[in-house]
């Protein structure tokens, strides 16, 4: 297992990789567990609660996760191909932060319930239904899957004040 560079949204060259469209796993293959494993030890050092493929510079559609709590064993999930089958109609704000967008925080409004159908790391199609953090946190990673950033859900004039804000912090650093 290898620890990853995380892409961000203050340079450039890898804000071009995260806005790209992933491309779906054609067969689950020990490579593919393998980036599984890379990518779960990028999000547990980051730390973080999420992950997409696209976020360690592979376009493809693959996210993990680990919605444990602190002082709680580890969870690690994993979606391959995840798609959202239906989701509801209520809709949950929850406040969000991305690892590809250091240290900002903002409100999304998401659907509060989603079905889920993805594989496993066996190749096995799994569906599942996810609500709470559950939902947002999928929803979140999954719309990475598509290029697209969580704070491409607010407005103008907070999507850019989150990048100057990057920027400025990668630049003290």
């Amino acid at each position: 297992m290898a620890i990853r560079r995380i892409l961000t949204v203050d340079n450039a060259a890898d804000l071009a990789v995260l806005k790209r469209k992933s491309v779906p796993v054609e067969t689950v293959t020990d490579e593919i567990r393998t980036l599984i494993d890379d990518m779960l030890e990028t999000m547990y050092d980051a730390p973080g609660i999420g992950l997409a493929a696209v976020q360690v510079g592979e376009p493809l559609r693959i996210i993990v996760m680990d919605l444990a709590k602190e002082g709680e064993d580890k969870a690690p999930r994993h979606f391959i191909n995840p798609e959202v089958l239906e989701h509801s109609d209520d809709r949950l704000p929850y406040e969000e932060g991305c690892l590809s967008v250091p240290d900002i925080f903002e409100a999304v409004e998401r659907p509060d319930r989603v079905r889920l159908r993805y594989l496993n790391a066996a190749g096995d199609q799994i569906e599942e239904d996810a609500d709470g953090l559950f939902a947002v946190c999928v929803q979140h990673e999954m719309d990475h899957l598509e290029g697209v950033l969580f704070i491409d859900h607010l407005s103008r004039l907070k999507r850019d004040r989150a990048i100057s804000k990057v920027k400025k912090a990668a630049r003290a650093a």
